[in-house]
């Protein structure tokens, strides 16, 4: 057996073993949340970030985030955020960051005049402190993250080994979703998000993060899975894991890992001779039966309601009036407000209070998008344009890293259905702007057609 191999096999099983352990002993959850932080500080201090350390902590806790949420881990709500950006603070007080990220600064400082705003158009009751940084802190981890990563070079297989890191905790994640609900069967009644097979947590950022985990353990699989033990381990927890993710009810996130596979072949297909174009085929057209299979068997446990789910009926397979569970409403009032304030907006955190009082709707969009509108204006488009317009740039001169495009489908497509309330968003889209060389050649790049 390869050290390879062995090393895989001992972290999958450790991390499963947590998982049960956490679901047995609740309170082990929250040691889990104080050692990711001490020994992943430590460990980027340890070695001087000399090989981008702190991009695997901040991986790892990204990975880990809905699963302390959801056994009450975490000692506050950002928890994650703050996590993200401390890590990855430290790293960059190693090995700092790229003067040219000036961009990003831009981006931030376009923000601040809606933080300003609110302080004078929030409610009196209102706790300003709390709604400016609920709304704020995932576009500051964004600028963090992006600053670390805006042209830093890294080796391929070092993007391998982060993908890695986000996905151990999904596995503990994952034996604790079984042992909370055994059984699909007995709890799916509607065809409504489920919380009982979520975890007992929100669906919608359970589905975000296990779509999230179909598209890094597919890429384990065709691009960093070399023995046939680790190929086994690995495809079965793909089809676990998508299994779990489809019995969440929440489309968003499994729709999401779904673009962001296409968008990974896509580029890999393009950059393959015939020969080898065949043989990937094959092997993803056995993906492709695998992933039928685990549909069928998730209607069967859900006696066809996940069919209608996806086809936007209710139980009785009446078609719903509204594709976005009603955020269609959410979202036209936050553009109504872009247009009542479209210089400076309304201010950080002031689009509930406002669609309260003008629609009597208390109820938020989770649409990051329309909430830049709507909170700040002009300046939310412009920092929305520095996003969309510089990780493209970017990749004009750095085709070596395969996944920008899927990375930034995922925080698109996620900023649309589940805003910034996780890290994830915000540290994926930074991982498009790392610069990707090699220092050896990847099977992909070695059959490249010349």
């Amino acid at each position: 057996m390869s050290e390879e191999t062995n090393k895989y096999g001992k972290i999958i099983l450790l991390h499963l073993i947590a998982g049960v352990l956490i679901f047995v002993v609740p309170f082990i959850a929250k040691l889990y949340a104080i050692a990711i932080i001490l020994v992943g500080f430590n460990y980027i201090i340890k070695n001087k970030n000399q090989n981008n350390e702190a991009l695997l902590v901040a991986a790892y806790i990204v990975g880990a985030e809905v699963f302390l949420r959801m056994t009450q881990g975490n000692f506050f709500e950002q928890y994650a955020k703050y996590g993200v950006m401390g890590a990855l603070i430290i790293g960059m007080y190693f090995k700092s960051f790229s003067k040219k990220a000036i961009i990003y600064w831009i981006f931030i400082l376009l923000l601040i005049p809606g933080v300003i705003l609110s302080f004078f158009t929030l409610n009196f009751e209102t706790d300003i402190r709390k709604a400016i940084t609920f709304n704020i802190i995932g576009s500051v981890t964004l600028f963090v993250s992006a600053l670390y990563c805006y042209n830093r070079r890294i080796v391929y297989k070092d993007i391998l080994k982060i993908i890695n890191s986000l996905s151990y905790p999904l596995v503990g994640m994952l034996s604790y979703m079984f042992l909370y609900t055994p059984s699909i069967k007995d709890v799916v009644t509607n065809t409504e998000s489920n919380f009982q097979t979520s975890g007992g947590y929100g669906p919608n950022q359970v589905s975000t993060i296990l779509g999230l985990g179909i598209f890094l353990f597919f890429t384990k699989l065709i691009l960093d899975t070399k023995t046939k033990r680790n190929k086994i381990i690995v495809s079965l927890i793909l089809l676990a894991i998508t299994f779990r993710g489809i019995v969440t009810f929440s489309r968003g996130g499994i729709i999401t890992g779904i673009f962001m596979i296409i968008a990974l072949m896509t580029i890999i297909m393009l950059n393959l001779n015939t020969k080898s174009f065949s043989k990937i085929f094959k092997f993803i057209s056995a993906i492709a039966i695998g992933f039928l299979l685990i549909w069928i068997y998730s209607s069967i446990q859900t006696g066809g309601l996940i069919d209608k789910r996806y086809a936007n009926q209710d139980a009785r397979g009446r078609e719903k009036e509204s594709k976005l569970t009603g955020r269609e409403r959410l979202i036209e009032s936050e553009f109504e407000m872009f247009y009542e304030n479209p210089i400076f907006g309304v201010g950080v955190g002031k689009n509930k209070e406002y669609r309260e009082e003008t629609t009597g709707i208390e109820a938020a969009s989770h649409n990051e998008i329309s909430r830049l509108f709507a909170e700040h204006g002009v300046f939310g488009i412009l920092a929305l344009l520095i996003l969309i317009l510089t990780p493209l740039l970017l990749y004009t001169n750095n085709k070596h890293n395969f996944f920008v495009f899927s990375f930034l489908i995922f925080w698109a497509l996620t900023i649309n259905h589940a805003a910034m309330r996780l890290a994830a968003p915000a540290f994926i889209y930074a991982l498009s702007l790392l610069k990707v060389t090699f220092d050896e050649e990847p099977a992909i790049h070695r059959e490249q057609i010349t």
